[in-house]
Formats: structure tokens, sequence, C-alpha cells
């Protein structure tokens, strides 16, 4: 099978428009989680999120096409462009040239505003715009047209897995011969009111809503649940031989992956599922020495336990475990647009040779009692890496990456 790396990184959140911005308050330790601004919160339980502020959507597309796209599209086409940018494809052949999206929920804000308008003003005041602005497919197919990208156009929706599996389907197709390079993107806006308020339902998030900046706050013993967040992350996969001929940055290249079904429970987590996963991927990349763990790690007390005893057993020991971080402490857990998003932090770390860190981990837990990071930003060679996702109804993507050594 062909070999797959990755050329071409973009990422927004809610600490920067671009990668670089973005990475550099990670490390920093800096939090973008604050009370919420794009709804009033006032009666919701959870009152706070990471929400990505002065976004100017007419930085990426034609004002009049706005209304067209709910926002996690929008903010897909961001990253994208950047990714895409960093790439520099001018010249590769775009019949071989495929996009592979996710997202967890998709347009959920168009669902919920045509909802209300369908109740209260009829069926025929909906927007003509609704159904193709809120199909979690449509951001693939914004962004494959606003790039020419004619190669095959897939779609992950697979909860909070979905931008890790978007990225194993990506480097399936290539592996296989069905494209040369395949554009990855994970996008994700559901800060509205059903989204919040549907997730405060089932008691998943945090309700420090007097401290958002510490309510975040992975494998920490006090954490009552994850902040939302919203974003996107993209990058750029391709056959290494096209890379090679065309002297394209090259940031790593994928070595592993591994998916798996924890069929337990819609919501609850099993330890099980995510250790199959895990050990997919660590066999598939030939069982290498990892340097570096990107948790999924969402400050849940059930995720957080679980995904620490399946490193332990996955490594043979909390003493043989490598430094594991989340960076969900900081930009909140973007569900569809997580792992798209981590993998770019994962790969960004690797460049530069710098582990981020978990933040407002203050109390040890007994259940959590690995290297996260918690000190600060560490310098380290980074030569091997694998970022974790897991999502509702008991899916799982695993993914490692190895710096290219020619």
């Amino acid at each position: 099978m062909r070999r797959v790396v990755v050329t071409g990184l973009g990422m927004i959140n809610s600490l920067g428009h671009d990668k670089e911005s973005s990475f550099d308050a990670i490390i920093k330790g800096e939090c973008g989680i604050d009370r919420i601004t794009l709804f009033d919160p006032e009666k919701f339980s959870a009152q706070i999120a990471a929400e990505v502020k002065d976004f100017d959507p007419t930085t990426v597309m034609d004002k009049k096409e706005v209304k067209k796209a709910d926002r996690f599209i929008q903010l897909g086409l961001k990253a994208a462009k950047e990714a895409i940018d960093e790439a520099n494809i001018e010249g590769m052949n775009l019949e071989r040239f495929g996009i592979s999206s996710a997202s967890g929920i998709g347009g959920l804000a168009a669902i919920e505003t045509n909802s209300v308008i369908c109740n209260t003003r009829g069926p025929r005041r909906i927007s003509p715009f609704f159904i193709p602005s809120a199909l979690v497919n449509m951001l693939g197919g914004f962004i494959s047209i606003a790039h020419g990208l004619k190669g095959p156009n897939l779609s992950s929706v697979t909860a909070c897995a979905a931008g890790t599996h978007a990225l194993n389907e990506a480097a399936k197709t290539i592996m296989l011969g069905g494209a040369d390079a395949m554009l990855v993107v994970g996008a994700e806006a559901a800060i509205c009111p059903v989204g919040i308020g549907g997730f405060a339902s089932m008691k998943a998030l945090s309700t420090r809503n007097d401290e958002p900046k510490k309510a975040s706050r992975p494998f920490d013993k006090k954490r009552d649940g994850f902040v939302m967040g919203e974003g996107a992350g993209a990058l750029v996969l391709e056959d290494l031989e096209s890379a090679l001929k065309r002297g394209a940055k090259i940031y790593a290249e994928l070595v592993g992956f591994g998916e798996s079904g924890d069929a337990n429970h819609i919501t609850t987590p099993t330890m099980d599922g995510p250790l199959r996963a895990m050990k997919a991927a660590f066999a598939m990349a030939g069982e290498p020495k990892i340097d570096y763990v990107n948790a999924h790690g969402t400050s849940t007390p059930i995720n957080d336990k679980n995904e620490t005893a399946a490193l332990k057993e996955l490594f043979g020991g909390k003493e043989n475990c490598p430094p594991v971080s989340s960076t969900k402490g900081q930009i909140g857990h973007c569900l569809g647009a997580a792992g798209s998003s981590e993998a770019v932090i994962t790969l960004m770390a690797m460049e530069k040779g710098i582990i981020p860190p978990t933040i407002n981990y203050e109390h040890p837990d007994e259940n959590c009692d690995l290297d996260y990071v918690t000190e600060g930003a560490r310098e380290a060679t980074i030569n091997t890496a694998m970022s974790n996702s897991f999502g509702f109804g008991g899916t799982n993507g695993v993914v490692i990456f190895k710096k290219y050594q020619g």
C-alpha cells in the first residue's frame, strides 16, 4: 500500500483564527473558555463555552453566500483554506484530490432556527437554504467547490470521533489508490440553545460558571463535565511519492490508525473499546516508541479514568507510559472537530518540539495518575505521537504520526 504523509495544516478555535496563533496560545497555557455570547445563557445550567470570537465569514466566502452556509461550514472553510494554501496544491491533478469531512452534529443552529420558524410562522417561511446549510456532508461540498477538489467526497458523522475517523478514511483512500491527496476537515459550531441545553440535560457539561477558565480540567479529581467548544481543523494528506515529486513540506507520515466499537452503552464509555482502537493503531504502526499522546481527555469523570487505564494497559504500566496531555482545558471539546484539530496540534507539537500542557490539573486523582504535563508546556523530541478520539455510541478512533525520515 502507498505511504501517506501530511503536507498542510489549518486550524481555527477559541484561541486563534489560524494554526500558529492558536498553537502559541495553547503552549502558553491560555484558555478560550468564557461566558456564552452567541445567545443569552441565563436560564441554562451551563453558561460557558469556548467560542470563536470576531470571526468574519466573508474572509473565506462571498457575502451573498454566507446565508447559505451554517457556521460550522464557515469555520471549516477557514481552516481548509489555510491548509490548502500551505500545501500549495497548484498544478496537482484535482480529479485525484478528494475531501474527507467530519462533524458530530452539523448545522444544529440552522435546524433549531428553522424548526422555530416552522412552528411559529409556518412552513412557507422556512429558508430555502436550510437543508443544504445544515447537512454534515455539505461541509465537504462547500469546500470541494471552493477549491475545485474533484476526487472522492466523503463524510464522517461519528460524534466526537468524527474528526479522527475522517483522517483514517482519507488515509485508507490514498493507501488503496482511490486518490493521490485528500483534504481532511472537521468542523463544529453547536454552541446554540438546543446544543447547550441538550448536553446539559444529560449532565455532560461543566456547570462551573463562576470560573470559566478553570471549568474544563482534564484528569483533575474535581472535574465535573466537558465545556463545549467550536472551531475546525484541516489537514492535507498526500501520497508520499506525490509529495516528494513536487517538493512539498512534509510534517509527518501517518503510520497507524485504529477503530473500534464499545457495544456497551450509548453515552457511557468503556475502557475496552478505546484500548482496542489504540492497540490496532499501535500494531499497524509497528509498535513504535510513542513519545507523546494527545489524549481525548474530556474532563468528564468516566472518560478520563477509562482513558488513563487503557493507556496503562497499552504501554504495560504507568511507568512505561509516555507524556500525555489534553488541550480541551483550553479550547473546549469541539465534538466532531476535536479529532482533526487535535491532530493539527499534535503535528505542530512534533514539528516545534514542545508538548502542550494540560491546564487546571490541581487536585490529583488516584485513577488519573499519569504524566499529564501539568507544569506547563514541555520541550521534547517527538518522533512518534498518538492522538485519541472517542464518541457517543461507543465509537473510537486513534491515529499515529511519525516524523518522515526519508
